[in-house]
């Protein structure tokens, strides 16, 4: 017996040896395919430059400028070649670069906070994007390896300052797969000839995009005169050259809105870069859609196109598989989250998002809003971007996803193609003063060396009264419960649904706080209160019945 023991135990010590081997095999392999190297770089002479500071928080590096406006906005202006845009962006805005990577991974940690998934998570990353070097451009590459240089030394278990921000370039399609984020539940709508007071073309976005509240404190209104394509402005992020939200010389705009999609085996190009490569290169929506066409995606997503050669806007529906127009040939065009074109209407994956979602609640209540705004303007268009009630003005609660505001806009923006203007929101989310500003009077201050305010203030739209309001203070209350209860905290729920008591999460997190103490009589009550409520997704609701029979077993 002793002697079939020991013959055992060598077994499963031979046994661990070769799963120990094998993981360690795994790792080398997946460090080894997740490497990537940076582009060669023939002239890296630029790298030598310095920024100046001629007065406090603005920097210049030639012709190139960063400032901190009155507004909270940061305004960047770059140009030249790929690698010296990107060195010189770097240089400029490096706190910023730093800074956003210091809040990307605190939020990362909250979201994972066991060390050994964030290793997981890294080889995980490592491994779908395996390929993603060769699904971006060379240009681009070039780009973003420019601004690495000037990215921390802090991360590098996570991988090199290139590898790093190439990956986060990809961090939207990897979530959205993974999760179907709704924490992507972007809404966007254009109006033009009859719809539109003076018959120009009118977009307008909110850009739901939440990775932890300080990810949109520092918001860079970016404005960019490549040596190669048009010049562009975009609102983006330290270390981001991908395009969310954005209009060319040319009146050519673009934004994005995640829509369903299935896991992905492995990288193509990152959403941001296809839009990016649109903005900089097409004047129209016949040259957008030929760029598009030549891009593999790993997600789906809606390109909202508009132009102001064509006087109107499409959208370009993508998946990995195939590419769809949708055209309303109206006056007018309202994306939310789901598909509305004739080949991917009635897939499978845009079915369930059509039943589960808050999409097609959304689109509704925007056409409800546009009917009202018949003759609409960039003031009936940031009003409309800013409400927050639900169909027929019922009152949802605030934060609600149903809603076309929901709390947690990294930005809001109003483009006027054929004018050259853009508006751009201000914190709180798109509550705070929209600041307009005229790309081309922007794209012409080349070699600005004074600091001095770029926008134009007597187009200005002032902030939201709701800021000043009882009601916008007790959601400031809700948003600390919950947040507290985020970090692990407990809440009183009578206090949490006192906080927004309209809002179904309110009571559903009542009912949480009451289970977690054993009070499930409470807890039910909450839960059935909530149900009744305009929940935001199917999920959601499943996920409530199923807590209620597990208090109804435990009473």
């Amino acid at each position: 017996m002793r002697r079939r023991m020991k013959k055992l135990g060598r077994i499963a010590m031979v046994l661990a040896g070769i799963i120990l081997f094998l993981l360690l095999v795994l790792c080398i392999y997946l460090y080894q395919v997740a490497k990537m190297d940076p582009p060669p770089i023939a002239d890296k002479s630029i790298e030598t430059r310095q920024r100046t500071e001629p007065s406090p928080a603005f920097y210049t590096l030639g012709p190139n400028w960063f400032r901190h406006s009155q507004s909270g906005l940061f305004e960047l202006y770059v140009e030249g070649k790929d690698f010296e845009r990107g060195v010189i962006n770097g240089k400029l805005t490096k706190e910023l670069v730093q800074r956003q990577e210091d809040h990307f991974a605190a939020q990362i940690n909250k979201m994972i906070p066991s060390a050994f998934y964030r290793q997981f998570l890294k080889y995980f990353v490592g491994w779908f994007n395996r390929n993603l070097p060769s699904q971006v451009t060379e240009e681009y590459k070039r780009e973003i390896y420019g601004i690495s240089l000037s990215a921390s030394d802090q991360y590098g278990y996570i991988g090199t300052p290139y590898q790093r921000l190439l990956n986060y370039h990809a961090a939207h399609d990897i979530g959205h797969a993974l999760q179907s984020m709704a924490l992507v539940g972007c809404t966007s709508f254009a109006t033009w000839n009859g719809h539109s007071k003076d018959s120009s073309l009118i977009i307008g976005r909110n850009f739901d995009f939440w990775v932890g509240d300080k990810f949109a404190e520092d918001k860079i209104v970016a404005f960019v005169k490549p040596a190669e394509g048009y010049g562009f402005m975009t609102v983006t992020w330290g270390g981001f050259i991908g395009a969310v939200s954005g209009m060319n010389e040319k009146g050519l705009t673009i934004t994005i809105n995640a829509a369903k999609t299935a896991i992905p085996s492995g990288a193509a190009t990152p959403v941001s870069l296809v839009a990016r490569e649109i903005l900089q290169y097409a004047a129209n929506i016949k040259e957008a859609i030929t760029i598009a066409r030549r891009r593999k995606m790993f997600v789906s997503e809606s390109f909202l196109v508009g132009s102001a050669a064509d006087n109107k806007a499409v959208i370009i529906e993508k998946t990995p598989d195939s590419l769809d127009v949708y055209d309303p040939n109206s006056d007018h065009i309202i994306c939310t989250n789901h598909f509305q074109g004739a080949s991917l209407l009635h897939s499978e994956a845009n079915e369930q998002q059509l039943k589960e979602s808050a999409s097609p609640y959304r689109y509704q209540r925007m056409e409800e809003l546009l009917a009202e705004a018949p003759k609409n303007t960039v003031a009936q268009t940031v009003q409309i971007l800013r409400d927050y009630r639900g169909i027929q003005n019922a009152d949802i609660g605030l934060g609600n996803e149903k809603a076309v505001n929901q709390f947690i806009a990294h930005h809001s923006i109003v483009f006027e193609p054929k004018k050259g203007l853009v508006w751009v929101s201000t914190a709180p989310w798109q509550l705070g003063s929209f600041i307009c500003y005229d790309l081309k009077k922007v794209l012409g201050l080349r070699g600005m060396q004074t600091d001095q305010e770029i926008a134009n203030n007597s187009l200005a739209i002032g902030p939201d009264s709701l800021l000043f309001s009882p009601q916008f203070q007790a959601f400031q209350r809700f948003r600390s419960y919950r947040q507290r209860l985020l970090d692990g905290g407990s809440v009183s729920p009578d206090s949490l649904v006192a906080s927004n008591p309209t809002y179904y999460h309110a009571w559903v997190l009542a009912g949480n706080e009451s289970k977690k103490i054993g009070d499930c009589a409470a807890a039910i009550s909450y839960y059935k209160k909530a149900l009744t409520m305009e929940m935001a997704t199917l999920g959601e609701r499943k996920g409530v019945e199923a807590a209620i029979v597990d208090c109804e077993k435990n009473k």
